[in-house]
């Protein structure tokens, strides 16, 4: 064979495994660096949700603390009232209080909104029903809801039982 020949075939043969070398070496380097990313990116992740389950738990247990020292406040000694005399809401507001209601003479009506923990301020509703109080915008309603409903409710039921499906038997005389 020809000596130029053989020496372009080792040049083209040296070029294809260059190549080749070139293109396993980057690749193998990719893919090491990705998969410390990728190792970076879990370990990240772990610590992330170890985190928010952390201030999960802790939340939830705020909120809970939070609605038992509600529920608890008209029996602590801080609280000015007769215990007898407040009644849990929870929502939008958590207390009404209707001091002398014990001794059949309530004098006054009292809403009181219970906050624990290290931020102690009012959500929107609660400064919002706040503003309406003391704007005097509280009004007195009564429902009765049997009295509301007879006559509706006995049309109702005339309409819906005719004669002719709900024969009624005449009451059988007692003489």
């Amino acid at each position: 064979m020809d000596t130029p020949l053989i020496v372009a075939l080792i040049v083209i043969i040296t070029a294809i495994l260059s190549i080749f070398a070139v293109y396993y070496y980057m690749r193998w380097s990719f893919e090491r660096r990705f998969k410390r990313w990728q190792d970076a990116a879990v370990i990240l992740w772990q610590k992330d949700m170890e985190r928010v389950q952390k201030q999960s738990v802790a939340q939830s247990r705020a909120t809970l603390g939070g609605r038992f020292a509600e529920q608890m406040t008209p029996y602590l000694p801080e609280f000015k009232y007769d215990p007898t005399e407040a009644r849990f809401l929870g929502s939008p507001i958590d207390l009404i209080v209707f001091p002398g209601l014990a001794q059949g003479n309530p004098r006054e009506i009292v809403i009181v909104e219970v906050k624990t923990g290290k931020h102690c301020q009012l959500t929107d509703s609660e400064k919002k029903i706040r503003q309406l109080i003391e704007d005097g915008m509280v009004r007195w309603e009564l429902i009765q809801p049997g009295v509301l409903l007879e006559k509706p409710l006995q049309e109702l039921l005339d309409r819906n039982t005719p004669e002719e499906d709900c024969p009624r038997e005449p009451l059988a005389d007692t003489d």
